[in-house]
């Protein structure tokens, strides 16, 4: 199974902290979040994975190097400077790089603790060009932003009116599949795109897969996220 990694972003949450090095590599207890991450990847299955990297993007390669440390095959997208957005790092993978026909995206702040095949097998049966995972949010650890109808992502919006919110009970889990034609399809090649502009447009059009969680996500994207990550580590003996 295949994985891309988005962390190409600049951090602004983080700074001064990300004016040295990446959200990436934020230390937990003493270790780089990178290593968490990838541990548990290679934990679900996954083999390879693509990087999609851009600020401060070469300390990621330094330090994950070609992946064998964990037992993953590693390789990198470099947008540099010109950032694309989400979604425009998933084209230029696609131009640059192999791509499966399905294959799962994560942020590279992103720790999600969940078995990750029946995700994958659920994408399958659903015959959709892309799945999101979902968690039940009732606006608890952010504001929901999923209208869930299973199998569906009925709706997907961060930016809907108050109206459209008060009618929404889930929250994007951060763990998505994509098929390799869905980006060749409908993400420009060389354009600016945030891949929730191209999530929300599927979900109107009935083409956005669900699949709910029950276990809650952890980020290194805040500093309370990083305190919250530090003592799931140290409860879960990571």
């Amino acid at each position: 199974m295949q994985s891309v990694i988005l962390a190409g972003g600049l951090g602004t949450r983080l700074y001064p902290i990300t004016h040295e090095i990446p959200k990436a590599l934020v230390p937990i207890r003493g270790k780089p979040f990178a290593s968490y991450q990838l541990a548990w990847l290679a934990r679900q299955g996954i083999d390879e994975v693509v990087y999609c990297i851009g600020h401060k993007g070469r300390q990621i390669v330094d330090y994950v190097g070609n992946g064998s440390a964990w037992g993953l095959r590693v390789t990198y997208v470099d947008e540099g400077k010109d950032l694309r957005g989400t979604a425009g790092a998933l084209r230029l993978a696609l131009e640059t790089t192999r791509l499966d026909d399905a294959f799962f995206v994560l942020y590279g702040d992103s720790f999600l603790p969940i078995d990750y095949r029946p995700v994958l097998a659920q994408h399958g049966r659903s015959r959709k060009p892309a799945l999101m995972t979902v968690l039940r949010n009732e606006n608890r650890w952010d504001r929901s932003n999923v209208v869930y109808a299973p199998p569906l992502v009925a709706l997907y919006d961060k930016n809907c009116d108050e109206a459209t919110r008060a009618t929404m009970t889930h929250i994007d889990y951060g763990l998505l599949v994509l098929c390799r034609r869905l980006v060749a399809e409908r993400i420009s090649a060389g354009a600016v795109v945030d891949l929730a502009d191209v999530l929300h447009r599927l979900s109107g059009e009935g083409e956005l897969a669900g699949f709910e969680v029950s276990q809650r996500f952890y980020e290194v994207g805040s500093l309370s996220g990083i305190e919250d990550f530090g003592r799931y580590v140290d409860q879960a003996g990571l």
